[in-house]
């Protein structure tokens, strides 16, 4: 009888494009939690004289008025929105920029089997510059798609359309890496076939698998399947 990894294992020979999310899937997603939840707040606070929880729940509550949708991802749309340079504020905290481990050496790989790889993201291009800045994965990556290049985010079905034509790819052999659910549920109805989720996006968070999707906690899972 098979046994689980074996049935969930990717057919690496039947894959001809890959697809790999930035935040939670390639980088430690706690830059971007502590940015969001902690920095932000701290920095209202300070503009508004609010205390930090009152701060806090008030960008909280601002936040999730566009959750899903292409403004929650703007940097242009937040410094509007709270009256602060969000871009420049990021800084502050830029040296939590992390890649997770073995994303080097899963990059690495795919370049050496000549595997069409791309970012494809939700992330803002500010927010793109400032990491391809303190990483190196830019030079392991064909292309860089922003969803705010394509008009949509990557929740909503009409990314992957406008995807499509942005780059060659066939949903039946393709791969797509991604720490989100709602995005990975978006994929998988446009028909692409091999799909993975990141369980782990944040070094301090715990390991939290998908019961709708095959989880990873981390690239070498996948590297063992390529040996």
């Amino acid at each position: 009888m098979p046994t689980t990894a074996h049935k969930t294992s990717l057919p690496w020979p039947q894959i001809k494009t890959v697809l790999l999310d930035m935040d939670g899937t390639l980088l430690d997603l706690n830059f971007d939690n502590v940015f969001f939840l902690n920095t932000v707040p701290q920095a209202y606070a300070k503009k508004s004289g609010l205390g930090f929880d009152a701060a806090k729940e008030l960008v909280l509550s601002t936040y999730q008025k566009v959750a899903g949708t292409l403004a929650w991802y703007d940097l242009d749309h937040w410094s509007r929105e709270l009256g602060m340079d969000i871009p420049l504020l990021k800084m502050e905290v830029a040296h939590l920029i992390q890649l997770h481990p073995h994303v080097l050496d899963f990059l690495q790989l795919l370049k050496k089997r000549a595997l069409p790889t791309h970012l494809v993201t939700n992330a803002h291009s500010r927010s793109i510059d400032l990491k391809m800045a303190r990483t190196p994965i830019g030079r392991y990556l064909e292309t860089v798609i922003s969803s705010h290049d394509l008009g949509y985010a990557k929740e909503q079905p009409g990314f992957w359309s406008a995807l499509e034509e942005k780059i060659p790819f066939n949903p039946e052999t393709t791969l797509l890496v991604d720490d989100s659910e709602p995005v990975l549920a978006a994929a998988k109805n446009y028909g692409i076939k091999y799909l993975r989720h990141i369980s782990a996006p944040s070094s301090k968070s715990e390991n939290k698998p998908s019961k709708d999707f095959i989880s990873i906690a981390g690239f070498s899972e996948v590297m063992l399947e390529m040996d």
